[in-house]
């Protein structure tokens, strides 16, 4: 998902997976289907998610750098027949520094 660096210690990783087939949906699920009907103009109703969460992440190396942390999720979801994905990203998008980076071609998104 890039290059964040959990070496020092600093920073998380967690998930939650959602099974909403014929159960009631939290309001997170029906945020996530009012957002996908809103972008893509698609009905669509989730049966399954998956929320990704890198939480105060380091860019890699930490080592040098572990002023600028971020904050950001994937979130993949299906209705069994289509998926998607919703990258969010903390307010001010990702604030790392690109120019400190090993690689300086960076991307904000996925193809």
């Amino acid at each position: 998902w890039d290059n964040a660096d959990f070496s020092r210690g600093v920073g998380t990783t967690f998930y939650q997976e959602f099974y909403t087939l014929n159960t009631a949906k939290p309001p997170f699920i029906r945020d996530v289907e009012a957002k996908i009907r809103r972008y893509l103009r698609s009905s669509y109703s989730a049966a399954w998610t998956l929320k990704i969460t890198w939480e105060k992440a380091p860019a890699y190396a930490a080592r040098t750098d572990t002023r600028r942390m971020n904050t950001y999720q994937a979130i993949l979801t299906t209705d069994g027949f289509r998926s998607y994905v919703l990258m969010l990203y903390q307010e001010g998008g990702m604030q790392w520094d690109y120019t400190r980076l090993p690689a300086t071609n960076v991307l904000i998104g996925y193809t």
